[in-house]
Parts: C-alpha cells; sequence; structure tokens
C-alpha cells in the first residue's frame, strides 16, 4: 500500500513539473530592459525613441503599437507584417505584462521572431511581476 501511494505521489510531482515547463527565454539578459530605463528615455524629447510594441492583451504604455496576444499565430503574423517595415537596426522594446515572464505565454514568440528576423536592438521589458506592479503604479507614461 505504501508503495502505491509513492508511486502516485512521484506521478503527481514528475506530472505537475513537467506541465509547468515553460520554453526555454528567447532573450537574454543584455535583452532586458528596465521600465525606468524605457520611461527615462520616453521622458527626455531629445533622445530618439524606441518603436514600442505591445505582445499582450492590451497597449498599456504610452505610445505603443498593439499587435495583440503574441500567443496567437495570427497576432504573430501581425508581429512580423510590423516588423518587415522596419529596419533591422531599429530599437525596439516589446512588452506583455499579463503575468511573469515564467507564466506569459506572448513573450517567448514575440522574441523568437524578432530574433528570426535578426533584430540587432531590440529589447523585453522586464516586467517581472506585471504591466501594473511594474509600470501603471510608478506612474511611468500610459495611454490616455
Amino acid at each position: 500500500m505504501h508503495f502505491i501511494a509513492l508511486g502516485l505521489m512521484l506521478s503527481v510531482i514528475f506530472l505537475s513539473s513537467y506541465i509547468n515547463q515553460q520554453q526555454p527565454e528567447t532573450w537574454t539578459k543584455d535583452q532586458l530592459l528596465e521600465p525606468s530605463d524605457l520611461a527615462k528615455t520616453m521622458n527626455n524629447p531629445k533622445e530618439k525613441q524606441p518603436f514600442i510594441i505591445c505582445v499582450g492583451p492590451g497597449a498599456v504604455i504610452a505610445g505603443s503599437v498593439n499587435i495583440g496576444p503574441a500567443k496567437d499565430k495570427a497576432n504573430q503574423d501581425k508581429l512580423k507584417a510590423f516588423l518587415s517595415k522596419l529596419h533591422k537596426d531599429a530599437s525596439i522594446v516589446i512588452y506583455c505584462g499579463c503575468c511573469p515572464f515564467d507564466h506569459c505565454p506572448n513573450v517567448r514568440p514575440a522574441f523568437a521572431i524578432i530574433n528570426e528576423m535578426k533584430f540587432t536592438r531590440a529589447k523585453l521589458l522586464n516586467l517581472s511581476h506585471n504591466i501594473k506592479t511594474d509600470w501603471i503604479d510608478k506612474g511611468f507614461p500610459q495611454e490616455k
């Protein structure tokens, strides 16, 4: 009886760790951009502004282009179409903000597309919690 219980416990642990696995990150640490750094750039009219792209459920950051959730094939195609109009050295920042990165279904496919298209100055906004905690609550520029 104890062997059956132990086997069931191990099966549940293995299955839950398998289900919770996410794809590996498609970005490097150097490609993460802190929210305060983006806000500082946005608030300085003398700095060249990046293309800010929302790949999540709704554009919150001022001036960002709303692509929609990048987990959806149609939105991946929309992102590719938008990016195809930019130079490969364009400054690009993508964000989602629906949840922490380890649960986010949108940032990995979006950043994979950016890498596949060989953009050299792309960044992922480091919203480690969510858009509310890491952007809105800090008073950074938002859509009106």
